[in-house]
């Protein structure tokens, strides 16, 4: 008779426990960010500019308040044109209108004559900087011509149009083509013959040398050539219009002047100077996104 050692109960196994719920981290909130992103933004180009003007303003104001002064001070500007500063698009009558309409009116010639020169320009300055010896035989003469004032160019524009308006776009033409041409060819001039003979390979005919080959390296020298044109159309049209009459920002200030409303004319300087800075910010954002940011 054999014993028969008898296995232990094994005890039945514990319930597992359920499954345990985590909590995910929390998604960090970006409001907070942006508002971080947004002070330092105002802290670093806002603010330092807007100090600087108060101090400027505050100097003004106790440098010509005076009662010998023949310069009106910012409180007097204030008390003065103050129609021209919080509503500038106003009509009264047909020369009667808001600084805001004028600038409007001085910036569809600007338009006309800067997209003109724009245009001839770069397609001038290609061509030359193809050809060695346009370059040297047009160069000279760009660098001379360039040198003429606007002002110089409007009793022959008033010659050969025999109207204000056309004159004046011809002026503003006349005056940003130089800079762009000029640019233009040597942009064209610097572009690597690394790229010369990758167009080659490719067999490019010449618009496609142009727009994927010349435009992309040159971008950065026609676009500072741009920039330097609308400036001096800014400048052009503002005296032109002094000259030649109209409703534009240019004669608001001769007639100011000849009405002796110095508080209107530097409200009009303030307005130039904005629409000019606005121009030029312009162009240099259309420049750094065509060159996806070589352009200065």
């Amino acid at each position: 008779m054999t014993v028969t050692a008898l296995k232990p109960k094994t005890p039945p196994a514990a319930p597992k426990p359920a499954g345990q719920v985590l909590a995910l981290p929390a998604a960090p909130r970006r409001a907070p960010a942006r508002a971080s992103a947004l002070l330092r933004l105002l802290t670093e180009n806002v603010v330092p500019p807007a100090a600087v003007l108060l101090v400027l303003l505050a100097v003004w104001q106790v440098a010509f308040s005076g009662g010998t002064s023949g310069l009106p001070t910012p409180a007097a500007v204030w008390a003065e044109s103050a129609e021209l500063i919080l509503d500038p698009f106003f009509v009264y009558g047909s020369q009667d209108i808001g600084l805001g309409w004028r600038v409007l009116t001085s910036l569809e010639r600007v338009a006309y004559g800067f997209g003109l020169a724009a245009v001839a320009g770069v397609l001038t300055g290609a061509a030359i900087g193809q050809s060695v010896w346009l370059m040297r035989g047009l160069d000279p003469i760009f660098q001379v011509l360039r040198t003429v004032p606007p002002l110089a160019w409007l009793p022959i524009s008033l010659a050969a149009f025999m109207d204000s308006r056309p004159s004046a776009i011809f002026v503003i033409f006349i005056t940003a083509i130089w800079p762009i041409i000029i640019n233009t060819a040597a942009g064209v001039r610097a572009i690597p013959q690394d790229y010369r003979n990758v167009a080659a390979v490719l067999r490019l005919n010449q618009v496609e040398f142009f727009w994927k080959i010349m435009v992309p390296a040159a971008a950065p020298y026609i676009f500072s050539g741009l920039r330097i044109g609308v400036g001096l159309s800014w400048l052009a049209i503002v005296a032109a219009e002094m000259l030649t009459g109209g409703v534009g920002i240019g004669f608001f200030i001769w007639d100011a002047w000849n009405s002796s409303r110095l508080t209107d004319i530097i409200v009009a300087l303030v307005y130039i100077g904005l629409t000019g800075f606005v121009l030029d910010r312009l162009v240099g954002w259309l420049g750094r996104a065509v060159s996806r940011g070589t352009a200065s």
